[in-house]
Protein backbone atom coordinates (compact mmCIF):
# COMPACT_ATOMS: atom_id res chain seq x y z
CA UNK A 1 0.00 0.00 0.00
CA UNK A 2 1.58 3.30 -0.88
CA UNK A 3 0.71 7.02 0.51
CA UNK A 4 1.45 10.19 -2.61
CA UNK A 5 4.70 8.11 -3.45
CA UNK A 6 5.36 6.41 0.14
CA UNK A 7 4.92 3.04 1.39
CA UNK A 8 2.74 2.65 4.84
CA UNK A 9 2.29 -1.29 4.96
CA UNK A 10 4.69 -0.66 8.31
CA UNK A 11 5.33 3.17 9.27
CA UNK A 12 9.33 3.52 10.06
CA UNK A 13 9.89 4.77 13.89
CA UNK A 14 12.82 7.53 11.81
CA UNK A 15 10.97 10.05 10.08
CA UNK A 16 12.26 12.35 7.31
CA UNK A 17 8.91 12.43 5.48
CA UNK A 18 8.11 16.00 7.01
CA UNK A 19 8.55 18.32 9.48
CA UNK A 20 4.60 18.18 10.32
CA UNK A 21 4.74 14.55 11.32
CA UNK A 22 7.13 15.86 14.16
CA UNK A 23 5.94 15.60 17.92
CA UNK A 24 4.30 19.41 19.51
CA UNK A 25 6.98 21.35 21.04
CA UNK A 26 6.61 20.87 25.11
CA UNK A 27 6.22 24.47 25.42
CA UNK A 28 3.05 24.44 23.01
CA UNK A 29 1.58 21.66 24.74
CA UNK A 30 1.98 23.44 28.29
CA UNK A 31 0.57 26.76 26.72
CA UNK A 32 -2.79 24.80 25.87
CA UNK A 33 -2.44 23.30 29.15
CA UNK A 34 -2.16 26.69 30.81
CA UNK A 35 -5.32 28.35 28.86
CA UNK A 36 -7.21 25.39 29.70
CA UNK A 37 -8.63 26.75 33.35
CA UNK A 38 -12.07 28.64 33.34
CA UNK A 39 -13.96 30.39 30.66
CA UNK A 40 -12.59 32.62 28.26
CA UNK A 41 -14.28 35.50 25.61
CA UNK A 42 -14.48 33.25 22.21
CA UNK A 43 -13.34 34.28 19.11
CA UNK A 44 -10.53 36.36 20.05
CA UNK A 45 -11.57 38.47 22.42
CA UNK A 46 -9.67 36.77 24.97
CA UNK A 47 -5.97 37.98 27.16
CA UNK A 48 -4.06 34.83 24.95
CA UNK A 49 -4.95 36.40 21.98
CA UNK A 50 -4.29 40.16 23.00
CA UNK A 51 -1.19 38.87 24.59
CA UNK A 52 -0.11 37.36 20.97
CA UNK A 53 -0.84 41.07 19.55
CA UNK A 54 2.15 42.29 21.38
CA UNK A 55 4.11 39.25 20.07
CA UNK A 56 3.81 39.60 16.79
CA UNK A 57 4.19 43.81 17.18
CA UNK A 58 7.71 42.80 18.69
CA UNK A 59 8.75 40.42 15.77
CA UNK A 60 6.99 42.55 13.01
CA UNK A 61 6.58 45.85 14.01
CA UNK A 62 4.19 48.39 15.69
CA UNK A 63 1.63 48.36 12.47
CA UNK A 64 1.35 44.17 12.24
CA UNK A 65 -1.49 43.04 13.11
CA UNK A 66 -2.07 39.11 13.45
CA UNK A 67 -5.33 37.20 12.45
CA UNK A 68 -4.42 33.26 14.14
CA UNK A 69 -6.01 30.89 11.74
CA UNK A 70 -6.57 26.90 11.65
CA UNK A 71 -3.92 25.90 9.03
CA UNK A 72 -1.29 27.31 6.21
CA UNK A 73 -3.58 26.45 3.11
CA UNK A 74 -6.46 28.66 4.75
CA UNK A 75 -4.02 31.72 5.89
CA UNK A 76 -2.89 31.65 2.03
CA UNK A 77 -6.33 31.74 0.89
CA UNK A 78 -7.50 34.30 3.69
CA UNK A 79 -4.53 36.61 2.97
CA UNK A 80 -4.74 36.57 -0.92
CA UNK A 81 -8.62 37.17 -0.83
CA UNK A 82 -7.76 40.43 1.02
CA UNK A 83 -5.38 41.15 -1.78
CA UNK A 84 -7.07 40.64 -4.79
CA UNK A 85 -9.30 41.99 -6.81
CA UNK A 86 -12.03 39.30 -8.22
CA UNK A 87 -10.50 39.64 -12.32
CA UNK A 88 -6.91 39.43 -10.68
CA UNK A 89 -4.17 36.70 -10.04
CA UNK A 90 -1.29 35.58 -8.26
CA UNK A 91 2.14 35.49 -9.44
CA UNK A 92 4.04 32.70 -8.00
CA UNK A 93 6.81 30.06 -8.88
CA UNK A 94 5.24 26.91 -10.40
CA UNK A 95 6.37 24.97 -7.48
CA UNK A 96 4.52 27.27 -4.99
CA UNK A 97 2.90 25.30 -2.22
CA UNK A 98 -0.08 27.45 -3.23
CA UNK A 99 0.34 25.46 -6.88
CA UNK A 100 1.86 22.07 -5.70
CA UNK A 101 0.30 20.89 -2.08
CA UNK A 102 -3.09 22.77 -1.69
CA UNK A 103 -5.60 20.53 -3.60
CA UNK A 104 -6.68 23.54 -5.72
CA UNK A 105 -8.15 25.06 -2.88
CA UNK A 106 -7.01 28.89 -3.69
CA UNK A 107 -9.10 28.00 -6.85
CA UNK A 108 -12.02 26.45 -5.37
CA UNK A 109 -12.25 28.34 -2.19
CA UNK A 110 -10.93 31.26 -2.95
CA UNK A 111 -11.58 31.93 -7.09
CA UNK A 112 -7.84 32.81 -7.30
CA UNK A 113 -6.00 32.57 -10.42
CA UNK A 114 -2.58 31.10 -10.16
CA UNK A 115 -0.18 32.91 -12.54
CA UNK A 116 2.98 30.80 -12.28
CA UNK A 117 6.21 30.80 -13.17
CA UNK A 118 8.93 28.02 -13.99
CA UNK A 119 12.06 28.56 -11.58
CA UNK A 120 15.51 26.37 -11.18
CA UNK A 121 15.19 26.48 -7.68
CA UNK A 122 11.80 27.26 -5.90
CA UNK A 123 12.97 31.25 -6.31
CA UNK A 124 11.31 34.25 -7.97
CA UNK A 125 13.02 36.97 -8.89
CA UNK A 126 11.94 40.31 -10.35
CA UNK A 127 12.58 39.33 -14.00
CA UNK A 128 11.09 36.28 -13.84
CA UNK A 129 7.85 37.78 -12.94
CA UNK A 130 7.62 40.20 -15.45
CA UNK A 131 7.36 36.72 -17.82
CA UNK A 132 3.72 36.88 -16.12
CA UNK A 133 2.85 40.56 -16.78
CA UNK A 134 1.66 40.41 -20.05
CA UNK A 135 -1.61 41.24 -21.37
CA UNK A 136 -2.05 44.16 -18.59
CA UNK A 137 -5.38 46.06 -19.57
CA UNK A 138 -6.62 43.25 -21.67
CA UNK A 139 -10.13 42.07 -20.55
CA UNK A 140 -9.70 38.60 -22.01
CA UNK A 141 -6.75 37.64 -18.91
CA UNK A 142 -6.49 37.97 -15.88
CA UNK A 143 -4.49 40.87 -14.16
CA UNK A 144 -1.73 39.93 -12.29
CA UNK A 145 -2.48 41.62 -8.89
CA UNK A 146 -0.14 40.10 -6.25
CA UNK A 147 3.48 38.23 -6.26
CA UNK A 148 3.85 35.71 -3.47
CA UNK A 149 7.00 33.73 -2.56
CA UNK A 150 7.25 31.12 -0.38
CA UNK A 151 10.31 31.41 2.38
CA UNK A 152 11.40 29.18 2.47
CA UNK A 153 10.63 27.76 -0.41
CA UNK A 154 9.27 24.04 -1.56
CA UNK A 155 12.68 23.06 -2.84
CA UNK A 156 14.08 24.12 0.58
CA UNK A 157 16.46 26.96 -0.65
CA UNK A 158 15.93 30.06 0.77
CA UNK A 159 15.65 33.97 -0.41
CA UNK A 160 18.08 36.74 1.21
CA UNK A 161 16.59 39.82 2.51
CA UNK A 162 18.20 41.78 -0.59
CA UNK A 163 16.21 39.60 -2.80
CA UNK A 164 12.49 39.77 -1.50
CA UNK A 165 13.29 43.31 -1.40
CA UNK A 166 13.82 43.87 -4.80
CA UNK A 167 10.51 41.44 -5.75
CA UNK A 168 8.61 43.40 -3.32
CA UNK A 169 10.06 46.50 -4.97
CA UNK A 170 9.44 45.10 -8.28
CA UNK A 171 5.64 43.99 -7.56
CA UNK A 172 4.69 47.78 -5.89
CA UNK A 173 6.15 49.24 -8.96
CA UNK A 174 4.10 47.89 -10.69
CA UNK A 175 0.90 48.14 -9.11
CA UNK A 176 0.71 44.82 -7.38
CA UNK A 177 0.69 43.58 -3.40
CA UNK A 178 3.71 41.65 -2.57
CA UNK A 179 2.33 37.98 0.00
CA UNK A 180 5.02 35.69 1.60
CA UNK A 181 3.85 32.46 2.12
CA UNK A 182 5.96 31.68 5.60
CA UNK A 183 4.89 28.55 6.34
CA UNK A 184 8.50 27.65 7.14
CA UNK A 185 9.22 31.67 7.68
CA UNK A 186 11.12 30.89 10.84
CA UNK A 187 13.26 28.55 9.41
CA UNK A 188 14.45 30.94 6.16
CA UNK A 189 15.22 33.58 9.14
CA UNK A 190 17.10 30.94 11.50
CA UNK A 191 18.90 30.28 8.07
CA UNK A 192 19.52 33.80 7.52
CA UNK A 193 20.39 34.49 11.16
CA UNK A 194 18.18 37.65 11.16
CA UNK A 195 14.59 38.41 12.75
CA UNK A 196 11.44 37.56 11.16
CA UNK A 197 10.97 41.48 10.56
CA UNK A 198 13.97 41.16 8.08
CA UNK A 199 12.29 38.91 5.73
CA UNK A 200 8.51 40.15 6.41
CA UNK A 201 7.87 43.85 7.34
CA UNK A 202 11.49 45.25 6.44
CA UNK A 203 11.47 43.47 2.79
CA UNK A 204 8.31 45.08 1.81
CA UNK A 205 5.74 42.56 2.73
CA UNK A 206 1.65 43.35 2.67
CA UNK A 207 1.16 40.43 4.11
CA UNK A 208 2.37 36.95 5.60
CA UNK A 209 1.45 33.62 6.29
CA UNK A 210 3.11 33.18 9.54
CA UNK A 211 3.55 29.00 10.29
CA UNK A 212 3.54 27.22 13.29
CA UNK A 213 2.85 23.91 12.46
CA UNK A 214 5.78 22.62 11.15
CA UNK A 215 8.38 24.17 13.70
CA UNK A 216 6.36 22.43 16.43
CA UNK A 217 3.00 23.84 17.47
CA UNK A 218 -0.09 21.34 17.47
CA UNK A 219 -2.21 23.48 15.37
CA UNK A 220 -1.34 27.40 14.83
CA UNK A 221 -1.09 29.67 11.87
CA UNK A 222 -1.54 33.63 11.21
CA UNK A 223 -2.15 35.71 8.89
CA UNK A 224 -0.46 38.93 9.51
CA UNK A 225 -1.20 41.96 8.11
CA UNK A 226 1.46 44.87 7.12
CA UNK A 227 -0.84 46.87 5.52
CA UNK A 228 -3.39 48.64 7.38
CA UNK A 229 -6.37 48.95 4.58
CA UNK A 230 -6.22 45.00 4.36
CA UNK A 231 -7.02 44.71 8.27
CA UNK A 232 -10.89 45.23 8.16
CA UNK A 233 -10.86 42.59 4.55
CA UNK A 234 -9.12 40.24 6.11
CA UNK A 235 -11.41 40.47 10.01
CA UNK A 236 -14.62 39.66 7.87
CA UNK A 237 -12.62 37.08 5.17
CA UNK A 238 -11.17 34.98 8.16
CA UNK A 239 -14.71 33.92 8.94
CA UNK A 240 -15.90 33.54 5.27
CA UNK A 241 -13.39 31.23 4.48
CA UNK A 242 -14.22 28.96 7.67
CA UNK A 243 -11.04 29.60 9.64
CA UNK A 244 -12.19 32.15 12.84
CA UNK A 245 -12.17 29.38 15.54
CA UNK A 246 -14.20 30.23 18.61
CA UNK A 247 -11.52 28.91 21.16
CA UNK A 248 -9.01 31.04 19.53
CA UNK A 249 -7.23 30.87 23.07
CA UNK A 250 -5.65 27.78 22.07
CA UNK A 251 -4.17 28.34 18.83
CA UNK A 252 -3.56 32.09 20.40
CA UNK A 253 -1.70 30.87 23.19
CA UNK A 254 0.59 28.21 21.11
CA UNK A 255 1.59 31.28 18.67
CA UNK A 256 2.46 33.65 21.76
CA UNK A 257 4.70 30.69 23.27
CA UNK A 258 6.49 30.26 20.37
CA UNK A 259 7.11 33.94 19.69
CA UNK A 260 8.08 34.79 23.23
CA UNK A 261 12.00 34.60 23.44
CA UNK A 262 13.67 32.61 20.91
CA UNK A 263 11.70 29.29 20.80
CA UNK A 264 11.10 29.75 17.28
CA UNK A 265 14.48 30.17 16.29
CA UNK A 266 15.84 27.23 18.82
CA UNK A 267 13.33 24.94 17.02
CA UNK A 268 13.73 26.25 13.42
CA UNK A 269 17.15 26.28 13.81
CA UNK A 270 17.82 22.67 15.13
CA UNK A 271 15.73 21.45 12.40
CA UNK A 272 18.28 23.39 9.85
CA UNK A 273 21.08 21.89 11.37
CA UNK A 274 19.97 18.49 11.03
CA UNK A 275 19.35 18.69 7.44
CA UNK A 276 23.01 19.94 7.01
CA UNK A 277 24.07 17.49 8.75
CA UNK A 278 22.37 14.94 6.77
CA UNK A 279 23.31 17.11 3.63
CA UNK A 280 26.97 16.67 4.70
CA UNK A 281 27.09 13.52 5.56
CA UNK A 282 25.60 12.11 1.66
CA UNK A 283 26.74 14.67 -0.54
CA UNK A 284 29.68 13.02 -2.43
CA UNK A 285 28.38 9.50 -2.06
CA UNK A 286 28.50 7.88 -5.60
CA UNK A 287 25.24 7.77 -6.95
CA UNK A 288 23.71 10.37 -5.32
CA UNK A 289 23.26 13.85 -6.52
CA UNK A 290 21.67 16.50 -4.19
CA UNK A 291 19.54 18.70 -6.46
CA UNK A 292 19.26 22.13 -4.16
CA UNK A 293 21.42 23.78 -1.87
CA UNK A 294 20.50 22.66 1.50
CA UNK A 295 19.20 25.90 3.38
CA UNK A 296 16.33 25.47 4.96
CA UNK A 297 15.35 22.40 6.95
CA UNK A 298 14.88 20.26 3.74
CA UNK A 299 17.19 17.67 1.60
CA UNK A 300 16.43 16.79 -1.85
CA UNK A 301 18.59 14.35 -4.11
CA UNK A 302 18.36 11.89 -6.73
CA UNK A 303 19.10 8.39 -5.90
CA UNK A 304 19.97 5.15 -7.95
CA UNK A 305 17.25 3.44 -9.18
CA UNK A 306 15.33 1.19 -6.95
CA UNK A 307 17.39 2.56 -4.03
CA UNK A 308 14.76 5.03 -2.30
CA UNK A 309 12.20 1.68 -2.09
CA UNK A 310 14.27 0.05 -0.05
CA UNK A 311 15.54 3.02 2.18
CA UNK A 312 11.44 3.23 2.52
CA UNK A 313 11.72 -0.25 4.18
CA UNK A 314 13.29 1.16 7.68
CA UNK A 315 12.80 5.12 6.94
CA UNK A 316 9.64 7.20 6.12
CA UNK A 317 10.21 9.59 2.95
CA UNK A 318 8.54 10.74 -0.08
CA UNK A 319 9.35 10.77 -3.64
CA UNK A 320 9.55 14.42 -4.81
CA UNK A 321 9.12 13.50 -8.50
CA UNK A 322 9.30 9.91 -9.24
CA UNK A 323 9.98 10.02 -13.45
CA UNK A 324 13.59 11.66 -11.93
CA UNK A 325 13.90 9.32 -8.68
CA UNK A 326 14.08 13.01 -6.66
CA UNK A 327 13.72 12.58 -2.94
CA UNK A 328 12.65 15.08 -0.24
CA UNK A 329 14.07 14.56 3.06
CA UNK A 330 13.07 16.53 5.67
CA UNK A 331 14.29 17.48 9.28
CA UNK A 332 12.41 18.83 11.92
CA UNK A 333 12.47 20.20 15.37
CA UNK A 334 12.15 16.91 16.86
CA UNK A 335 15.30 15.14 14.58
CA UNK A 336 17.86 13.86 16.49
CA UNK A 337 21.48 13.45 15.51
CA UNK A 338 21.65 9.81 15.70
CA UNK A 339 18.61 9.32 13.74
CA UNK A 340 20.22 11.73 11.08
CA UNK A 341 23.53 9.60 11.36
CA UNK A 342 21.81 6.28 11.46
CA UNK A 343 20.26 7.39 7.86
CA UNK A 344 23.53 8.68 6.02
CA UNK A 345 24.91 5.06 7.13
CA UNK A 346 21.85 3.28 5.27
CA UNK A 347 22.44 6.17 1.85
CA UNK A 348 26.49 4.75 1.85
CA UNK A 349 25.72 1.16 2.48
CA UNK A 350 22.86 0.98 0.10
CA UNK A 351 24.33 3.05 -2.65
CA UNK A 352 28.35 1.22 -2.18
CA UNK A 353 26.35 -2.17 -2.53
CA UNK A 354 24.45 -1.14 -5.74
CA UNK A 355 27.69 0.64 -7.09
Amino acid sequence: MRYGSMRISSWPVRNFASDNYATALPEALEAIAAANHGPAVSYGADDWTARLQERVREHFGAAAVAFPVFNGTGANIVGLRSMLKPWQGVICAATAHLNVDEGGAPEVLGGIKLLTVPTPDGKLTPELVDRRMVRIGDEHASQPGVVSITQSTELGTVYTPAEMAAIGEHAHAHGMLFHVDGSRLANAAASLDVPLRAIATDVGADVVSFGGTKVGLVAGEAVIVLRDDLTDPVRYLRKQTVQLASKMRFISAQLEALLTGDLWRRAAGHANAMARRLGEAVEGLDGIRLTQAVQANGVFAILPEGAAERLQEDFHFYFWEEHTREVRWMCAWDTREEDVDAFAAAISQLVGSLA
